[in-house]
C-alpha cells in the first residue's frame, strides 16, 4: 500500500439508542447512555487527528442524533453530514455502492449507520493484511459506537472486497 494517495474509510455504529413504546424503529431517539456516550466517537477522532471531509449518514433519529455529537467534538473541522435515506435499510453491497459514490475528492469518509450491515461490510472490506487483533475485535462483537477505520489506496468507485486495510478498530467511551 503506497502512502501517496491514502484515503480513510470510517464506518461508525449509532450510539446506545431508547426503545420508547409507540416510536417507530426509523424514529428511535439515543438513550440517555447514548447521549452521554457519543461525543466520545469525535473526541477519539479528534485526538487521533482524523477529520472526515466528507460525512454520510442515515436518516434514522438515532444516527442523526449521534452524527450531531460527533461533530460538535470535532468543531469547526467538521462538515456538513449528508443524510442518506438508503443507508437505513441497506444491504451491504448497497452500502459499498453508497461509498463507491464518494467523489475522489474526498480523503477522509465518515459513515454512521446500523448493524448488522456495518459489521458485514467491514468484514467484507477488511484485507489480509489488516490489523488482526482490530479484525478480530470487529468479528466478535460490533457494539454501539463500534469504529472500523481503514486505509484505503485506491478509488472509491473501485472499492470492492478484501481491498481495504483496517488499521483500528475502537468502541470510544467517557
Amino acid at each position: 500500500m503506497s502512502k501517496h494517495h491514502i484515503k480513510r474509510l470510517l464506518l461508525l455504529r449509532h450510539a446506545k439508542s431508547d426503545y420508547p413504546r409507540g416510536v417507530t424503529d426509523h424514529e428511535r431517539p439515543l438513550a440517555s447512555r447514548g447521549d452521554r456516550e457519543a461525543p466520545a466517537a469525535g473526541a477519539w477522532m479528534a485526538k487521533a487527528g482524523i477529520y472526515p471531509d466528507y460525512i454520510v449518514c442515515s436518516d434514522a433519529l438515532r444516527t442523526r442524533s449521534t452524527c450531531a455529537w460527533v461533530i460538535s467534538e470535532l468543531g469547526e473541522k467538521a462538515p456538513t453530514p449528508y443524510l442518506d435515506s438508503r443507508i437505513y435499510t441497506a444491504s451491504s453491497t448497497q452500502l459499498l455502492s453508497i461509498i463507491n459514490e464518494t467523489p475522489e475528492t474526498v480523503g477522509t469518509l465518515l459513515l454512521i449507520g446500523h448493524m448488522p450491515v456495518l459489521q458485514d461490510l467491514a468484514m467484507r472490506l477488511a484485507s489480509i493484511d489488516s490489523d488482526e487483533e482490530a479484525v478480530m475485535e470487529m468479528a466478535m462483537d460490533y457494539p454501539t459506537l463500534g469504529l472500523t477505520v481503514f486505509a484505503v489506496d485506491k478509488p472509491w468507485a473501485e472499492l470492492d472486497g478484501r481491498d481495504a486495510h483496517v488499521t483500528d478498530f475502537v468502541v470510544p467511551r467517557p
